[in-house]
């Protein structure tokens, strides 16, 4: 399954990238490697994740980040990786505008 990644979500690995990055030298890098590991796995798990918001939703392995995506024919798009601690409400809303 071919796994793409849209403009929207790659900004908002690129915001995660930039927090990692002020808490800690490397921290960043780590984060962006960690999140493409599990955005890559999609490859053979896409579609066993549970919705939420109208899109399958898989919990990032090394951070507390959420991976929104959706089956489009035989691919995969992630439109969203988002900070899990923000409040749900929020969540949703970014997600409603995607």
């Amino acid at each position: 399954m071919n796994v793409e990644v849209l403009d929207e979500a790659r900004l908002d690995i690129a915001e995660g990238v930039a927090f990692y990055d002020h808490q800690s030298d490397g921290a960043g890098d780590y984060f962006f490697e960690r999140i493409f590991d599990d955005i890559d796995a999609l490859k053979d798990t896409a579609g066993i994740h549970e919705t939420h918001f109208g899109f399958h939703r898989k919990i990032a392995s090394r951070h507390p980040y959420l991976i929104y995506y959706r089956i489009i024919g035989t691919g995969v798009e992630v439109v969203a990786v988002l900070d899990g601690r923000g409040r749900p409400s929020d969540i949703e809303v970014v997600l409603r505008r995607r």
